[in-house]
């Protein structure tokens, strides 16, 4: 009998103890896992190219067909941005990147997403791609150049981490 207690009590102990970590959160289980440190994403070379400050924000550029999508962080925690302006220009089958009917912008979700559908981006000068601008205010403008595997693809990404400004 003295055995099955001792095995009791050991059982207790462990339950209690491990209750006290789970309480206190010295494991950490308690907190979701963060992003620490998250490095800002720098502006990329020609980034800016044809950029049109001050574009509205618009349910589709042109006739549509291809997805631009992405997500805008916060830098150091990773923290969703919801709400932040994203422009969005492009060469396309319907107007080159400088023409005023190739701009368009839309408004991260409550999850630091967005999208916005455009015309098919075709190359030029050689390469298929983009142009995705952070410009809202509140942190540093971002300008980035992504470009697309194949001239084939119908979707290109942009992921954004912003520094406060």
């Amino acid at each position: 009998m003295t055995q099955i207690s001792s095995k009791v009590l050991n059982r207790r102990s462990l339950l209690a103890a491990g209750g006290s970590v789970l309480v206190a959160g010295a494991s950490g289980l308690l907190l979701p896992a963060q992003a620490q440190g998250l490095a800002p994403t720098p502006s990329m070379s020609g980034g800016t190219n044809n950029y049109r400050k001050g574009v509205p924000v618009v349910n589709r550029i042109g006739k549509g067909g291809f997805w631009m999508t992405g997500t805008v962080r916060r830098a150091g925690d990773g923290a969703p941005l919801a709400g932040q302006r994203i422009l969005i220009w492009a060469h396309t089958v319907e107007g080159r990147e400088e023409d005023e009917r190739s701009h368009g912008a839309t408004l991260t979700d409550k999850n630091g997403a967005f999208r916005l559908e455009m015309p098919q981006i075709i190359p030029i000068f050689g390469q298929p791609h983009g142009h995705v601008a952070y410009e809202s205010g509140g942190f540093k403008a971002v300008f980035l150049r992504p470009v697309m595997r194949s001239a084939k693809d119908t979707s290109l990404e942009a992921h954004f981490v912003l520094q406060p400004a």
